[in-house]
């Protein structure tokens, strides 16, 4: 199955889900899921469309909504079942971890100061 995403690949949720997540949770088909829904949630939250606009993006601007979208897909991957970790204090630091950043790069899109620097350099 093809990855759907535009911003972010399976390949980038699997390295931070980590080695014990579930492999039914890491398969591309359940993770094209997640991205095209964190895609749109982006989208909408920072009130721009990043994805009608990501081929004019800078790289900076596509690796930030790659690690957004990355890092909240890892977090659903890891959830759907925690069971593979060592224990469940791992699975929740990685969560805990992998939402601090996307929240800081979340902050930094909706920031309009930084959308005029991103947006149009």
């Amino acid at each position: 199955m093809a990855d759907d995403g535009i911003w972010t690949k399976n390949a980038d949720i699997l390295a931070k889900a980590g080695a014990n997540a579930n492999a039914i949770a890491k398969a591309t088909a359940a993770t094209d899921v997640y991205v095209l829904e964190i895609e749109s949630m982006v989208n909408v939250m920072t009130r721009y469309n990043w994805s009608d606009a990501y081929a004019g993006l800078n790289a900076d601007t596509k690796h930030l909504l790659k690690e957004i979208t990355s890092n909240l897909c890892a977090i659903n991957v890891i959830q759907w079942d925690m069971s593979g970790f060592t224990s469940r204090t791992e699975a929740e630091d990685m969560i805990n971890v992998l939402r601090d950043v996307a929240l800081r790069d979340l902050s930094i899109l909706r920031d309009k100061k930084a959308q005029d620097f991103i947006i149009n350099s």
